[in-house]
């Protein structure tokens, strides 16, 4: 009978002993942090953030929660370029297991700094990942990099802008050149208006104190200012909208934030949409796919967005067939 007991708490001892092993394994069920995320994005700005935060959402529904199994470090350079280089070597450093870059010069420099090491980098929104030079194609093969894009429909957009602004004749934008993607836009634009026989007049910023005096200079010279996603112009875009609304020059922009802000209209994308659907691809890749294996996507969800109050305040009226189909707010920003 004693053997039989000693025999009984072995083996009860034994299970004990495996599930107390096994629990650390339980898919992150201990509570502890399995995943470091670096986070980055050029400014703090209403599109960037919605961006993260549909990010962040997608990773919470795809079972990436964090507290529970994620950590996030979040980095914001806003817009230094050396606090850029820093923040990409720092995530390196620390050995994260993803980095998330919203913008193209800060997704350069992690795609630099995460060279030769393990580490996926994800952009997001960067409208020509090839032209900036993340990825070598769309499908980029062999390379530990992808993301999304936010290529704007430049016809499209200039089609919106001369219904609700019939007879424009110049088309007035501004642009930091240094970034890839606002060039790659303006030379959209230019293509989509010489078509039409419209004329582009372009001014450049290289920081967000240059943006008052670059609307400045349009005013007399322009029919219309159209501002793309520029990050340096967006980031100051309230100096943009004061010009263009005592100046009267119809104010038109590129995402949902913008038009909420002071534009008139846009046909765009919600950066919220488009971080969710590059945080549903981090999840690919936190479950075992390749980055190198995830083509870069294009933005899914293309929609108009309207705001009545600033048409109104330039004497426009917005056609009822684009109100139809329009997100719409309907009234100025303070």
């Amino acid at each position: 009978m004693r053997h039989k007991k000693i025999s009984r708490l072995l083996v009860s001892f034994c299970v004990l002993l495996a599930v107390a092993l096994a629990v650390p394994f339980a898919g992150g069920c201990d509570g502890g942090m399995e995943y470091t995320i670096g986070l980055t994005q050029l400014f703090i700005h209403p599109a960037m953030d919605a961006a993260r935060q549909g990010f962040i959402d997608a990773l919470a529904d795809g079972g990436y929660v964090e507290g529970e199994n994620v950590e996030f470090d979040f980095q914001n350079p806003e817009g230094d370029a050396t606090a850029e280089q820093t923040i990409a070597q720092k995530f390196v450093d620390d050995e994260v297991d993803l980095i998330y870059s919203f913008g193209t010069t800060i997704s350069q420099k992690c795609v630099s700094a995460a060279e030769g090491t393990d580490i996926p980098v994800l952009f997001c929104a960067v409208t020509d990942p090839v032209a900036a030079q993340l990825v070598s194609s769309w499908d980029h093969p062999g390379e530990n990099v992808t993301g999304t894009s936010d290529m704007i429909e430049m016809d499209s957009t200039v089609d919106l802008i001369l219904e609700i602004v019939p007879g424009v004749e110049t088309i007035g934008t501004i642009y930091n050149a240094g970034e890839v993607n606002s060039v790659v836009l303006v030379d959209g634009l230019n293509e989509a208006c010489d078509a039409l026989g419209i004329e582009v007049v372009e001014t450049t910023v290289s920081t967000t104190a240059d943006v008052s005096t670059a609307a400045q200079s349009l005013v007399g010279r322009v029919d219309v200012i159209w501002v793309g996603t520029d990050n340096t112009v967006v980031s100051a875009l309230d100096a943009v909208i004061g010009v263009c609304e005592e100046e009267l020059i119809p104010f038109f922009a590129a995402d949902d934030p913008s038009i909420e802000r002071g534009g008139i209209a846009c046909l765009g994308f919600d950066y919220y949409d488009v971080g969710y659907q590059t945080g549903q691809m981090a999840v690919r890749i936190l479950e075992g796919e390749s980055a190198e294996d995830i083509p870069v996507e294009l933005g899914k969800v293309f929609s108009y967005t309207v705001n009545t109050a600033a048409a109104e305040l330039y004497g426009l009226t917005i056609p009822q067939d684009i109100l139809d189909k329009a997100t719409i707010y309907d009234e100025l920003a303070p």
